[in-house]
């Protein structure tokens, strides 16, 4: 493994981050994401994460690796491909000699304060709620839907969580499925079908989750997960076009724009970015 050459290290392989992912991967830069052993991303057509699961995932036009160990990394890069790499906490990471990240993106999306501190890469950079710029990151990017999404902020802390969904149609909270209990998760259909009104989508345990209205199943939690009651493992688009559970979201996009922005606004990363 080369010492020498750049890399931005993500947190989180899910719908966002996986958004920023394809942004900066697009223009040339070498991405590697941080997983869970058991990823639970619910839009996992459109989520780098997935790769965790089957061993390599292609979003859109990019694909991802899952690697087992570190020395995989680089020639993953060097094929143009992002190397996902089980390490929650970053540790096996940020402790190894020759891994140096030159970025450090959280965006888990946990809407907490970061585990990690904002020296542990000469640029940090948080998305959403729980970050505050200039404290626990360099720069924090807003998430929440409105004129300020994707946003760069290089002072202060983005909108706090709403908790409530972005309307689509008209639809709000009742697009978002959770689960009705503790236990095991088990689909009955699968991503990017057409479902209706009243039909049964998955099965915890011995209760039933069913669509609310007709529309599409654009993300389903992966089959086999143990869940807990309110866990959000489901979401379901009330328009009718199949891309939406293949393409990733505007507002990934806006947020990846955002995150673009402040690596290309920060002087001294700028000059290493492509090293």
């Amino acid at each position: 493994m080369n010492k020498n050459f750049s890399f931005i290290l993500i947190r989180g392989g899910g719908d966002l981050a996986s958004g920023v992912a394809l942004r900066l991967q697009r223009v040339g830069l070498n991405i590697l994401i941080s997983e869970h052993a058991k990823p639970l991303a619910v839009r996992r057509l459109v989520s780098f994460a997935e790769a965790v699961y089957r061993g390599n995932f292609t979003v859109e036009d990019v694909t991802a690796c899952f690697v087992q160990h570190v020395n995989d990394i680089e020639t993953v890069m060097l094929r143009r491909e992002i190397p996902v790499l089980v390490d929650p906490t970053c540790e096996t990471i940020l402790s190894h000699p020759l891994l140096s990240p030159l970025v450090i993106i959280d965006a888990r999306m946990t809407k907490r304060a970061p585990d990690i501190r904002i020296d542990s890469a000469p640029l940090v950079i948080g998305l959403g709620p729980g970050f505050s710029a200039g404290k626990n990151c360099h720069a924090a990017i807003e998430t929440n839907r409105g004129h300020f999404l994707g946003r760069v902020i290089w002072d202060g802390a983005p909108e706090a969580d709403t908790g409530i969904p972005g309307a689509v149609a008209r639809h709000r909270d009742d697009r978002v499925l959770r689960s009705p209990g503790d236990g095991l998760f088990k689909s009955q259909v699968e991503i990017g079908n057409w479902v209706r009104r009243g039909q049964m989508i998955a099965v915890v345990e011995d209760q039933m989750i069913y669509a609310p209205f007709d529309g599409i199943l654009r993300g389903l939690l992966h089959d086999g997960l143990r869940v807990h009651r309110g866990l959000k493992v489901g979401d379901i688009d009330p328009r009718q076009d199949l891309r939406i559970s293949t393409y990733v979201s505007e507002k990934s996009l806006a947020i990846g724009g955002g995150v673009l922005e402040a690596l290309l606004t920060h002087s001294e990363i700028r000059r290493c970015l492509w090293n």
